[in-house]
């Protein structure tokens, strides 16, 4: 699949990796990354959504730091690294970028006009954003770190959103939790969806925390909120990843 250039709102490009269904024009996806980059991990998972019918791109969030980052969780040195871009990451900025790639995807001839967003990690954080900002028309976080920092734009959702939080998430406090959680749970547009015993990243296929279980349970309750709010033509199996 290919890497396209996409325009920054305030100048400049970045690259993003776009995965092409082989039906079009169909459904798309915004995937927002996590502190990896836009790596093996994210775009297996963007391939994989195309595969079940979805038209996804994974733009580099990085690149004002330091472009094509495409590093794993497999060493302490590239940890040190994931988090020194995450330190220095600029979230209003990532926003921005993921919707120049929303309006970038939405403008394509692939795309049926339809377009939501999906994140992990640091990405779970703006898929939540996305539905506080953008006109994306649905969004799903996974194990977002720091959404409580960000509850007071929750009167801002206008379209369906679901989060997926690990109770045993290792960088979002059990006090976040609730916070998150007292603040969303009232709102009709808002799905919660908890995992007892699952820690942090219980999706990345591969990573520490991978838990087979969790994460098909998780995958399932995406792909058909997925499907109730963005459509398929063709329904295939639930994504791995």
């Amino acid at each position: 699949m290919p890497d396209i250039t996409i325009d920054a709102a305030d100048g400049g490009t970045f690259s993003a990796y776009l995965a092409i269904p082989a039906t079009t024009p169909a459904p798309s996806l915004v995937l927002a990354q996590e502190i990896f980059g836009v790596n093996k991990v994210m775009r297996t998972i963007a391939d994989t959504f195309a595969a079940q019918g979805f038209l996804a791109i994974c733009p580099d969030l990085f690149w004002r730091q330091e472009p094509n980052i495409q590093i794993t969780d497999g060493s302490e040195a590239e940890w040190a690294k994931a988090f020194q871009l995450f330190q220095g990451f600029n979230v209003d900025k990532g926003v921005d970028d993921l919707k120049s790639t929303l309006a970038t995807l939405r403008k394509r001839p692939e795309c049926n006009g339809k377009a939501g967003a999906i994140g992990y990690c640091l990405g779970g954080t703006l898929a939540y954003l996305m539905a506080t900002r953008s006109d994306a028309d649905c969004s799903v976080g996974y194990y977002g770190v720091s959404i409580q920092q960000y509850l007071d734009e929750a009167r801002n959702i206008k379209k369906p959103l679901m989060l997926h939080i690990a109770e045993a998430d290792k960088f979002v406090p059990k006090e976040a939790q609730e916070q998150i959680k007292g603040s969303l749970s009232g709102n009709p547009l808002v799905t919660i969806h908890t995992y007892p015993g699952a820690d942090h990243a219980f999706a990345r296929v591969g990573g520490h925390s991978y838990v087979v279980e969790t994460a098909s349970l998780a995958n399932q309750r995406t792909e058909a909120f997925l499907d109730k709010n963005l459509g398929r033509p063709n329904r295939k199996r639930p994504h791995q990843g």
